[in-house]
């Protein structure tokens, strides 16, 4: 009889060893996607925030065992606002060993071409804890902004396009912060030399580069592009760069850019038609490779271009506006004849 009932209690021994055993290290997903994530968030980092997180996402089973688990391992006050990726079939174990670590998913903050600061803002916002709105408040307000020894119009210079990794959790000055640290080490002296030499500062060589950017995608035309403009700053006559009037239109899909567009942005600091001079700020976030185009400009004394008829993006040069007037009205007449308007 001792006998049986010993063999009974070691076997419910080893039943409820292999029980607590699935439930801790046994698959405790409850979703079928690859993966899910679980944001914590500024301010919102309680146990009872966590836990209805977790239930209302339906992410894990056995939520009363995950809570028991965390307040073992006294998780709850160390807690971190971020970003955590839950595996499809992870332990509990694995899920409050990640929580306690603060084991965060770092978020990749890719940028490209990016042409206003809303844009920027949305970008940023799809990304992080902070929204769109309030990371656009803090880069259109010159008090937050005075560390970088940036305005309003300027910021955007500091942006160059590049991958930047960053926690979710992330606050919109420490995401400039490692923009900055990125914008310096891109300005080495040598750069910086190249700027001086052209008579410009770091800031009016980014601006320039966004226009020749928006110019070609022709990375061996765009140091000659660049030399017109320069020609036509040491001239004092206005630029006249079409893709400036296209921001201040704030429309970047116009083919032809016509008189009224040029007229109805008449009073816009971008219209380089109206005014003389760089704009206050980029119309786009410039490639690296078009910045150095800019610092190595050739030498011309080109004064005019417009697109090639079947130039497949190039552009024809001109020195004086006769000859530019030919080339131009054999591009309009190209387009005429295509009926792109």
């Amino acid at each position: 009889m001792i006998k049986n009932i010993g063999k009974l209690v070691f076997f419910l021994i080893v039943v409820i060893v292999i029980y607590f055993s699935w439930i801790f290290f046994g698959p405790a997903t409850n979703f079928s996607e690859k993966q899910k994530y679980l944001y914590v968030s500024t301010g919102k980092t309680t146990k009872e925030d966590i836990m209805k997180t977790i239930t209302e996402n339906s992410l894990l089973k056995h939520t009363n065992w995950f809570q028991w688990l965390g307040n073992q391992w006294k998780i709850w006050p160390r807690l971190r606002p971020g970003k955590f990726e839950i595996s499809k079939g992870a332990s509990l174990f694995s899920i409050a060993r990640k929580l306690k670590n603060n084991q965060q998913e770092e978020v990749n903050l890719v940028i490209k071409k990016i042409r206003t600061k809303n844009d920027f803002a949305s970008l940023v916002g799809k990304k992080f804890e902070t929204d769109s709105t309030r990371f656009l408040q803090f880069i259109s307000q010159n008090d937050s902004l005075k560390k970088f020894a940036l305005d309003t119009n300027t910021i955007m210079t500091m942006v160059m396009p590049n991958t930047y990794s960053y926690y979710w959790s992330t606050t919109p000055t420490q995401i400039l912060n490692k923009l900055a640290a990125q914008h310096r080490k891109f300005w080495t002296e040598e750069r910086k030399q190249k700027a001086a030499q052209l008579g410009l500062t770091k800031e009016h060589v980014y601006i320039l580069a966004s226009i020749v950017e928006e110019e070609t995608l022709q990375n061996d035309e765009k140091s000659t592009i660049s030399s017109v403009y320069l020609n036509r700053l040491k001239k004092s006559m206005p630029l006249g760069a079409d893709p400036t009037v296209k921001f201040a239109v704030g429309d970047f899909t116009i083919k032809r850019l016509l008189f009224g567009h040029i007229n109805s942005t008449a009073a816009s600091p971008y219209n380089t038609y109206k005014n003389k001079g760089l704009p206050p700020g980029p119309i786009c976030t410039p490639m690296p490779v078009t910045i150095d185009a800019v610092l190595d400009t050739k030498t011309t004394e080109y004064l005019f271009f417009c697109a090639k008829v079947n130039g497949n993006g190039y552009h024809a040069f001109a020195t004086n506006e006769t000859d530019h007037f030919k080339n131009a009205k054999a591009y309009q007449q190209w387009l005429n004849e295509r009926q792109i308007h």
